[in-house]
């Protein structure tokens, strides 16, 4: 009797560590990623936050290398490792897979069924490429678990895990990211891209190939949205003509909706907020007021609005939206809103460090003077040799750099031509277009319309100003078709241009000459122009962030 208890006893001894054994391999064997709440290889490249900055996109250094952090942007990635074939409905998990070599199995999954492709080896993370049709494998890292008695047990299974419209939206930036970087060591000042328009070379550009495959891996992803919200003629609206046209220009071209924006908010990268500075001081400011109040308290009503009714503002504390404003005020009327002010895509043409324009986030947008809103006759200019002015400005006294301009120069130089009114009977663009370079001081803001006006004549700009981030800096170099005078040094303005040599000159002309098309606002955009350039700057700022839900 005794021996009997005692062999019970043993056995039980025995049994029950093994018992516990198989409760905890079933415990981890059955633990998908979402349950046990571990990060794809995807999100896994995310820094704690809702959005981590970036430093700004540099096209001659390249973008940040982001390998160390995520294995899914390394050359050797499991990007392109398998191939699954498309599923009829998104799935949250499915279960894979059969060892067996050319076969295809479907296998049930949360949602739907899938269909699924023999691969090499098994995986655990998948990424739907919409635009080709199919799904890629990021990443193997799950265990080997039973299928519901629809395989042999023998047979080795792995979870699968669908990642969210946001996170695929990331991976392809990933992807996108690293096609820029490769692009960067080519230093012939030549794009290597083939393009139907134009291919972007020459000392102008920081890097014309790295530049040349960032756009056109913006021609094919970018996506914007336009909020619905908000009526006329506050919002949706913009002046097309006088000194704010190109902030009336881009909200009208982004209305339109014919390029880049999407009507599903769920596949936009950006998100656009389509109020207007100049039509709320239109309407709202009273004359001869001080205080903005009533235009910041609309915008940041607004903006609660909008993040009450969507997820996308609070999902990434506006990380991913931008306005544009070409009104002094601007950046005053943001301030309403700090995460406006912090973190969202502003395109200022108050392009002001010293006002909190932060070029890594920020968008310069160039301030252009369209009287009648087109640009017909404006654009074109004699050649260097009919060019018998050295310097010339004209302009009212607006601020302390144009006191400090006329001061010195008004009417005491034929070379240097400075007015503050033109005599009677001379005309403005005709004056441009007999000079050689084009004085470009600020006036009580930063931004100046002389910048593009020079430009378009073919004149080379000479920028004088204190903090300003002159458009389009994170692609083109300045310096290569512009000569920029420190404030300090006005008094010394014709030495410094009489220092440039002919040659030197020459060269500038002909670089002014082929980056003038990227300031020209075209009744209709074309590529390379205005519009899409402002588009790209967009496009860089978010490739600076990234985004999780």
């Amino acid at each position: 009797m005794w021996d009997f208890h005692r062999r019970r006893l043993t056995t039980i001894l025995i049994l029950l560590p093994l018992v516990l054994i198989s409760v905890i391999a079933c415990k981890f064997s059955f633990s998908s990623p979402l349950a046990s709440g571990k990060k794809s290889s995807v999100s896994s490249f995310f820094d704690s936050g809702k959005y981590q900055s970036e430093k700004p996109l540099n096209l001659v250094e390249g973008v940040d290398d982001f390998h160390a952090q995520n294995p899914a942007s390394s050359p050797n990635s499991p990007l392109d490792s398998a191939y699954i074939s498309p599923s009829p409905e998104p799935v949250s998990e499915i279960l894979y897979w059969d060892d067996q070599p050319q076969e295809e199995k479907i296998l049930q999954g949360n949602n739907s069924f899938v269909y699924i492709s023999p691969s090499p080896e098994p995986a655990s993370d998948i990424y739907r490429d919409d635009q080709n049709g199919k799904e890629v494998i990021l990443q193997s890292n799950s265990s080997s678990i039973p299928v519901n008695g629809s395989i042999d047990s023998n047979h080795e299974t792995q979870t699968i895990r669908i990642y969210s419209r946001l996170e695929k939206i990331e991976a392809r930036l990933v992807k996108v990211r690293q096609a820029i970087k490769e692009a960067v060591p080519n230093r012939n000042m030549t794009s290597l891209h083939e393009d139907p328009d134009y291919v972007p070379r020459g000392p102008m550009y920081r890097n014309a190939n790295a530049f040349h495959r960032s756009y056109l891996e913006m021609e094919k992803l970018f996506k914007i949205y336009v909020y619905k919200e908000g009526d006329r003629p506050l919002f949706h609206n913009g002046i097309c003509k006088s000194i704010y046209s190109t902030e009336g220009r881009l909200i009208s071209e982004l209305e339109k909706g014919t390029l880049y924006k999407t009507e599903d908010p769920d596949e936009a990268l950006v998100y656009f907020l389509p109020f207007s500075v100049v039509m709320l001081v239109e309407y709202l400011h009273i004359p001869g007021a001080r205080e903005i109040h009533a235009i910041g308290n609309t915008v940041a009503d607004y903006i609660k609005v909008i993040s009450q009714k969507h997820r996308f503002w609070n999902r990434s504390q506006g990380a991913d939206h931008f306005m544009a404003s070409c009104h002094d005020w601007a950046p005053r009327t943001t301030s309403y809103v700090p995460n406006l002010f912090n973190n969202a895509i502003r395109v200022l043409c108050n392009a002001n460090t010293s006002e909190g324009f932060n070029p890594s986030k920020d968008v310069s947008l160039p301030e252009i003077n369209l009287l009648t809103g087109e640009i017909t006759g404006l654009v074109g200019g004699p050649s260097p040799s009919k060019r018998p002015i050295l310097a010339f400005f004209a302009g009212r006294l607006h601020g302390h750099i144009r006191y400090l301009l006329l001061e010195q120069w008004k009417e005491k130089d034929s070379d240097v031509q400075v007015y503050e009114s033109l005599p009677k009977g001379v005309s403005y663009q005709t004056m441009l277009r007999r000079s050689r370079f084009c004085l470009c001081p600020s006036g009580y803001e930063v931004a100046s319309p002389r910048v593009v006006e020079a430009i378009y004549s073919e004149c080379i700009p000479v920028l004088i100003s204190d903090g300003y981030i002159p458009p389009l800096s994170d692609v083109l170099n300045w310096k290569t078709f512009s000569v920029q005078v420190d404030v300090k040094d006005i008094a010394n303005i014709k030495t410094i241009l009489m220092s440039i040599s002919q040659r030197q000159y020459l060269r500038m002309h002909r670089r002014i000459k082929q980056v003038q098309r990227h300031f020209v606002m075209n009744p209709s955009p074309k590529r390379f122009d205005f519009f899409h350039m402002m588009i790209h700057s967009i496009w860089l700022r978010r490739l600076n962030v990234r985004i999780e839900d």
